[in-house]
C-alpha cells in the first residue's frame, strides 16, 4: 500500500526537487540552442531521453509511490503552464526564455557570426534555403532563425535577371 501513497512531507520535497530540476533543465536547454524538436539530430534526441532518465530520481528521490510520480508530473505541467503565461504577458521574461530571432542571411550575404553563435553549419542553412525553394544564398533576401528553432526564408524577388 505504501507504493500508492506518499506522506505530505514527501510530496513537499518532491515539489521542491522537481521545481529545481525543471529550472535547471530549462536553463540548460536554453543555453544549448534553438533547435526545433523536428530538427533534432539523433544525438540531440538521445540526450533528451538520457536527461529525463537521469533527473527522474533527483525529482522523486527514494519515493517510488504512484502519488510521488504523479506529484512530480503535476509540478512539471504547472511550472510549464505558469512560465508560458508569464512569458505571454512579459516581454523580458519571454526574451529570456525563448531568446531572440537571429538573422542568418541578409541581402544574399551569410552572417557567419550568427551561424557560429547558433552552432548551425553552412549545410544546415543551405538545407533550409532549399526547403523554401531558394537555390542559393544569393537568391535569398533574408533568412532568420526564429525563436522556436525554425528558419524563415524570404526569397530575393529580383532574381532571374541576367
Amino acid at each position: 500500500m505504501s507504493e500508492l501513497f506518499a506522506s505530505p512531507g514527501q510530496i513537499g520535497l518532491i515539489v521542491l526537487r522537481t521545481t529545481v530540476v525543471y529550472l535547471f533543465v530549462l536553463v540548460g536547454f536554453r543555453v544549448a540552442g534553438k533547435r526545433e524538436v523536428g530538427q533534432l539530430a539523433p544525438f540531440d534526441f538521445a540526450l533528451i531521453l538520457l536527461i529525463a532518465n537521469a533527473v527522474q530520481n533527483a525529482m522523486v528521490g527514494p519515493d517510488a509511490s504512484l502519488v510521488g510520480g504523479l506529484s512530480a508530473a503535476f509540478v512539471l505541467l504547472c511550472l510549464n503552464s505558469l512560465l508560458g503565461r508569464i512569458a505571454a504577458n512579459n516581454r523580458g521574461v519571454e526574451r529570456l526564455l525563448r531568446g531572440r530571432a537571429r538573422v542568418l542571411v541578409s541581402r544574399g550575404r551569410i552572417n557567419v557570426e550568427s551561424l557560429a553563435a547558433e552552432e548551425l553549419t553552412h549545410e544546415d542553412l543551405m538545407q533550409a534555403l532549399r526547403e523554401h525553394g531558394v537555390a542559393s544564398v544569393e537568391d535569398c533576401r533574408l533568412a532568420v532563425l526564429e525563436t522556436d528553432g525554425t528558419i524563415s526564408v524570404i526569397e530575393n524577388k529580383a532574381q532571374g535577371h541576367s
